[in-house]
């Protein structure tokens, strides 16, 4: 894989506020859902339709507020455009705490439907007995990255250095450190807030961080500084998962085709209306929501997802091959004992697959 860096550039993206309701179009080869409320059952069959129905209410646990992230703002925005009541599904969206583990449980034991939950972690809750079934993933491209100023131009030039990260190191940038050939016993560990100008006053020569978030703060702060991910130095990761509830699953497998068909739909749509998509979180959310924030949240994922999704698979089709590095990686990591015999029978991808006339998403649905 390829070890260039990413580099920063200060600029900074201005917010228009749209809050028209648009709704999704009854025409398969249509890209832009018309501006008037969609109607119940308007993209759905009436037989298609009473199974949804008889679905009854689909719990959705963010993983983290309303956030602006793949796998929660296309959610949010699926149910304000009226994607989900055009295929009859009665969705109520929650914001969860950032706590992936608590969302795993929560999923097993039936309070939520569908909750986000990365690939390592829903791997970890099975290993700890929690029994949920990933249901798709964006991007093998993980969240976690290590910052540097943009005059380290290899990994090895931080031995000696002094790295903040936020109460521990994540594995996944311990092993990009040390795939990269850096003396990682040499390097100091300090625990650090979550103010990320930290690292352009010198406090620190690297910083942990999301790639979606402290980059893009820094950015408006007009820092220019280098990221570095991972996924580029062979570290399996996962953005944007989903996990379902098994029995829901089991029972109404047309209900998450569906919730997935209209999640991906507002996808699409979110790629071409960004500030629209982030102005229905904001009003969610509330006063104090960082709309211009979000906005870059939305774009840096969004991109992420696209400029790195093969062109043979459809957009949340899990990669199996991803899934195995990733349970290794774990239990090289410590992070669990010993790998499962089959960690790709934690994951089903038939969901993905029955939305998709090979990479073409199909709406309305059958």
């Amino acid at each position: 894989m390829p070890t260039r860096p990413i580099h920063a550039v200060a600029a900074f993206a201005v917010l228009g506020l749209t809050l028209g309701l648009a709704a999704c179009s009854t025409t398969a080869d249509s890209d832009t859902p018309s501006t008037d409320t969609a109607a119940a059952g308007s993209a759905i069959s009436e037989e298609r339709c009473a199974l949804n129905e008889a679905a009854g209410t689909i719990n959705f646990l963010t993983g983290y507020q309303y956030q602006a992230s793949v796998s929660i703002l296309n959610i949010i925005a699926a149910d304000e455009l009226g994607y989900f009541d055009a295929l009859c599904l009665d969705v109520d969206i929650q914001p969860g705490t950032g706590d992936t583990s608590q969302n795993a449980q929560l999923l097993a034991s039936g309070q939520v439907t569908i909750t986000s939950v990365d690939e390592q972690n829903l791997i970890t809750a099975q290993d700890n007995g929690i029994d949920v079934t990933g249901i798709a993933t964006y991007s093998n491209v993980g969240l976690e990255i290590l910052m540097t100023g943009t005059d380290v131009t290899d990994l090895k030039d931080l031995d000696g250095t002094i790295l903040g990260q936020k109460g521990n190191l994540p594995p996944a940038v311990g092993a990009m450190l040390t795939n990269a050939g850096a003396d990682l016993a040499s390097i100091q560990q300090v625990v650090v807030g979550y103010d990320p100008t930290i690292l352009p006053r010198g406090q620190v020569d690297s910083l942990t961080g999301f790639i979606s978030n402290e980059p893009n703060l820094l950015e408006a702060a007009g820092e220019d500084v280098t990221v570095w991910r991972p996924y580029d130095f062979g570290v399996a990761g996962s953005l944007g998962s989903l996990a379902v509830n098994n029995e829901f699953a089991a029972d109404n497998a047309t209900a998450v085709e569906d919730f997935l068909r209209a999640s991906q739909h507002a996808f699409d749509y979110c790629g071409e209306n960004g500030e629209e998509c982030v102005a229905f979180a904001s009003d969610l959310s509330g006063e104090g929501y960082d709309a211009a924030h979000n906005l870059k949240v939305w774009t840096t994922e969004y991109d992420i997802v696209t400029d790195n999704q093969p062109a043979d698979a459809p957009i949340g089709l899990i990669d199996f091959e991803n899934v195995t590095a990733e349970s290794e990686f774990l239990v090289e990591s410590a992070q669990i004992a010993a790998a499962p015999a089959d960690p790709t029978a934690y994951f089903d991808n038939s969901f993905v697959e029955a939305i998709y006339d090979g990479t073409t998403l199909i709406w309305p649905a059958p």
